[in-house]
C-alpha cells in the first residue's frame, strides 16, 4: 500500500508542479503568456500525471480487495517484484494516452487567436484555437478516453462490491469497522478525484465564460492533490489526535 501511495503522490507533485508555478509566474509579473512549446509540455505532462493518477487508483483498488477479499494470498498476488511491474502498467499507459492527447491536439493548425482563458494549456480550450474541423478528431479521442476512464470505473466498483461483501460476512463490529478502514482513505479519495472530473466536464457550454472556466479546472487541478495528504494523514492517530486538539481550541475561543 505504501509503495502504490508513493507514486500516487509523485502524481499529484506532478500535476501540481506542471501548471502551479506557471500560474504564479503569470500572476506575479501580470501577464498570461507562454510559448507555443511550453503549451505543448504542459498539455503533456499535465494528462500523463492525471491519467496515472486515474490509472493508480484502479491499481490500489485490486490491492484493497486482495488484501481483504483474499489475505492468504497479498504475497503472492502483490509481491515486491509483483507490484513493480504493477505500478510500471499505469506509468507506461499514461504516456501513451498523453503522447495521443497531444500529438491529436496540436497537429491540427492553431488560426483563431492565442489567448487562453485558462491558467494551463487544456485540450477544449486549444481546440477552440483550430481553423480545421476536429469533430471526427475529437469523436476518436472521447471514444478512447471513453472506454479506458468507463473500464477502470467499472473495475473499481466490482472490486468495491466483492469488498464490501466480504467485510459484511465479519461476524464482529469491531472487525468489520477495522477491515473496512483499511480500504476508506482510498475509496475517499476515489470519490473525490471522479467528483471533481464529472463536475468539471460536465458544465453546459451555454454556461461558458473565463471565470466558470476557469472554476472547474481549478477544482479538479488543484483541489483533490490538496486534499489527498489530509485524507490519508486521518489514519494517523497522532494526526487525529492533534487536529481533535485543534478544534477544541477553536470552539472554545468561539
Amino acid at each position: 500500500m505504501f509503495f502504490f501511495l508513493l507514486n500516487l503522490a509523485l502524481t499529484d507533485l506532478g500535476y501540481i508542479c506542471t501548471t502551479v508555478p506557471k500560474a504564479m509566474h503569470n500572476s506575479l509579473w501580470d501577464t498570461r503568456n507562454i510559448s507555443y512549446a511550453g503549451c505543448v509540455a504542459q498539455l503533456f505532462l499535465f494528462v500523463f500525471f492525471i491519467s496515472a493518477e486515474y490509472f493508480l487508483l484502479t491499481i490500489m483498488c485490486y490491492d484493497c480487495y486482495v488484501s481483504i477479499c483474499k489475505p492468504l494470498h497479498y504475497g503472492t498476488h502483490l509481491a515486491s517484484r509483483a507490484c513493480a511491474h504493477i505500478a510500471a502498467a499505469p506509468w507506461a499507459s499514461a504516456f501513451l494516452y498523453s503522447l495521443l492527447h497531444t500529438a491529436n491536439t496540436f497537429s491540427l493548425p492553431l488560426c483563431h487567436g492565442n489567448a487562453l482563458g485558462q491558467f494551463f494549456c487544456e485540450i477544449p480550450q486549444t481546440f477552440q484555437f483550430s481553423c480545421a474541423h476536429s469533430y471526427f478528431r475529437e469523436l476518436g479521442l472521447l471514444a478512447v478516453s471513453g472506454c479506458l476512464v468507463f473500464g477502470c470505473f467499472v473495475f473499481i466498483v466490482f472490486s468495491y462490491v466483492q469488498i464490501f461483501r466480504a467485510v459484511f460476512r465479519i461476524p464482529s463490529e469491531q472487525g468489520r469497522h477495522k477491515t473496512f478502514s483499511t480500504c476508506l482513505p482510498h475509496l475517499a479519495v476515489v470519490s473525490l478525484f471522479v467528483s471533481t472530473g464529472i463536475s468539471a466536464n460536465l458544465k453546459p457550454p451555454s454556461l461558458s465564460s473565463s471565470s466558470l472556466d476557469l472554476a472547474p479546472s481549478v477544482l479538479y487541478s488543484v483541489v483533490p492533490p490538496a486534499l489527498k495528504p489530509v485524507i490519508y494523514s486521518l489514519r494517523n492517530q497522532e494526526f487525529r489526535g492533534a487536529l481533535k486538539n485543534m478544534m477544541t481550541l477553536y470552539f472554545q475561543k468561539h
